[in-house]
């Protein structure tokens, strides 16, 4: 991996354990790493300053059983910038970018109710005048992303490291995957921070201790809540970013989707609905990285039949609002 001007191979190291557990305390990573504790948290405070590092507390909605859809907006180019800022203020869109000459937001839509989705498509976006034209592409199937980091697929921290941070997971408990009403104010809060304390956590909700760390765990166990972690790539060496639509023979599509979950430029790989079968978001060094990624890993695969390369011009949200990147 290209080193950059700022960050070095033990920033990498702390970002890979905060993506295998991102509730790690310094102790246990500076454990891991054969340095102190303050060292990690040293780093750990650069990183967020200038890296924009966050872990986040994200619902998993799949598991909760909710439609994910990915957006495309076709705007005019005076009005693309408005519309993608006032997607990313929702509480209920991800990944909202600015791609294809400006002309195109692409954003993910996470209803918590088919009202919310409803209310989203067919009242607040059909009344936007300077909206062109709307693609809605249903999420299907998941082949990588989500709970599954990107920065371990180049491999900062050796296998045995990696084994030493891995949490224990504790058996499911039986039944549908939900998240009571009573556990929403904590779900909030790891939202804000999922690396806040459990003292922290208490004082939020209003829950005693022992509450809080009994339904943080219930939560984790059930995989309803997952830890994700937020940060500029760019500051690692890999500045150019693109979303790539993928048209795939039907039969094609699961070996397509597992090989491209595989290649390391591939932060996110998903099955959708429409003519494009497989939506991904890939990361490079630069636009040739991009150009050898797409002609000729991507585009040689058995049942690729097209492919549309969106460079991201600005992110305007990752999982959260506002952005906190370059």
């Amino acid at each position: 991996m290209v080193e950059s001007d700022v960050f070095d191979a033990l920033d990498r190291q702390v970002v890979h354990a905060l993506e295998i557990d991102g509730r790690a305390s310094f102790s246990r990573i500076a454990g891991v790493l054969g340095v102190s504790d303050q060292t990690v948290a040293r780093r750990f405070r650069r990183l967020r300053a200038d890296a924009g590092l966050r872990v986040i507390g994200v619902r998993d909605s799949a598991l909760l059983g909710r439609d994910q859809w990915m957006l495309r907006l076709r705007c005019t180019p005076d009005g693309a910038e408005a519309i993608a800022a006032a997607l990313a203020r929702r509480p209920d869109t991800a990944w909202v970018h600015l791609t294809s000459a400006g002309t195109e937001v692409v954003c993910m839509s996470l209803p918590h109710t088919p009202g919310d989705y409803d209310d989203l498509l067919f009242g607040k976006l059909l009344r936007t005048r300077k909206l062109i034209e709307i693609t809605a592409h249903q999420l299907m199937h998941r082949f990588y992303g989500g709970r599954t980091g990107w920065i371990g697929k180049h491999r900062p921290l050796t296998d045995a490291q990696a084994a030493a941070l891995r949490p224990a997971t504790a058996a499911a408990p039986p039944g549908p995957v939900r998240i009571a009403p009573d556990d929403e104010p904590l779900v909030a809060a790891l939202k804000a921070d999922g690396r806040a304390t459990y003292p922290e956590l208490q004082r939020r909700t209003g829950l005693s201790e022992s509450s809080v760390k009994r339904r943080v765990a219930a939560l984790f166990g059930s995989g309803a809540l997952y830890l994700d972690t937020e940060y500029d790539t760019a500051c690692f060496g890999f500045a150019t970013a693109a979303i790539l639509w993928v048209t795939v023979a039907p039969g094609a599509l699961d070996a397509v989707g597992r090989a491209m979950a595989a290649h390391p430029e591939v932060a996110h790989v998903s099955a959708t609905s429409g003519s494009a079968n497989l939506m991904a978001s890939v990361l490079t060094r630069d636009t040739a990285e991009l150009y050898r990624y797409v002609s000729g890993r991507l585009g040689p695969l058995d049942g690729v039949r097209h492919i549309e390369t969106a460079p991201l011009l600005r992110r305007f949200k990752e999982l959260t609002y506002p952005r906190p990147l370059r």
